[in-house]
């Protein structure tokens, strides 16, 4: 994380952020037409590392704290930072989570979404159409004069509603020239939190609901990486980078419908 300041982008960082945005959703668009029975997770990394490559970008995510990879993989109870793997072969009615970050000129792009490989269980398709719509509760919160808590409020209140658990050892965050800055953007409300930061033009921030089917608990893995759900039940991951703009907010990462 960020030395804790918060900082607000001119109009010109702004550009570099929207560039770095749309690479990490075309990024994301292109590996949603991998995403199918018999691929590896190795094999998506590699396509996405090739794709940022070629389009100008750096992969964020590619030795982050020593992380081995260009995206993270997360199959099924897999919450985040999955690590990608020639051993890991996506099956029918899996559910890969995939996070991907990448740099132009300075600015980094962050998004996650969870995809849906061949015939998915009904009440797994669920989970992941709510870890959406809970993005899109928290994004339209994300207006200038409300707080932090008003977007994790509305996040946690919608996936609470269909009875799921929220992750509290993971939040979003706060973007720029590094990929985690201030302020935190978690996806419940603490009391310990009060308002949270006040949103004011200028700012950026990546929301990202991770959504567990059952508990909210999590564990991670011996590899130091992946976070899995305690109970072993499916997790689902929804993210995009956004600007808090005079006007409300702005999506920067291209979601994908």
């Amino acid at each position: 994380m960020s030395d804790g300041k918060i900082t607000i982008k001119t109009e010109f960082q702004m550009e570099l952020m929207r560039v770095a945005g749309e690479l990490v959703g075309k990024t994301l668009k292109m590996l949603e037409g991998m995403v199918k029975v018999g691929v590896t997770t190795k094999e998506l990394d590699e396509a996405a590392e090739e794709f940022i490559r070629s389009h100008g970008g750096v992969p964020s995510f590619l030795n982050y704290d020593g992380f081995p990879a260009s995206i993270c993989t997360s199959v099924n109870e897999q919450v985040v930072h999955g690590i990608p793997s020639k051993k890991v072969r996506l099956k029918d009615g899996d559910i890969i989570s995939i996070d991907c970050g990448a740099i132009v000129d300075g600015f980094h792009g962050d998004a996650a979404r969870t995809f849906l490989v061949g015939n998915v269980a009904p009440e797994v398709r669920e989970l992941v159409e709510v870890t959406k719509e809970c993005f899109f509760k928290g994004f339209e919160q994300a207006q200038p004069g409300n707080h932090i808590r008003d977007i994790a409020r509305a996040v946690q209140t919608h996936a609470e509603s269909h009875g799921y658990g929220v992750v509290r050892e993971l939040v979003g965050h706060g973007i720029g020239t590094n990929m985690h800055e201030a302020p935190e953007v978690p996806n419940f409300v603490d009391v310990r939190m009060g308002r949270g930061a006040k949103l004011i033009p200028g700012m950026a921030i990546a929301v990202e609901p991770m959504i567990n089917l059952g508990s909210r608990r999590v564990q991670v893995l011996s590899d130091g990486w992946t976070c899995v759900a305690f109970d072993g039940k499916p997790s689902a991951h929804y993210e995009n980078t956004i600007f808090i703009t005079k006007n409300g907010p702005e999506i920067l990462t291209n979601p994908i419908e």
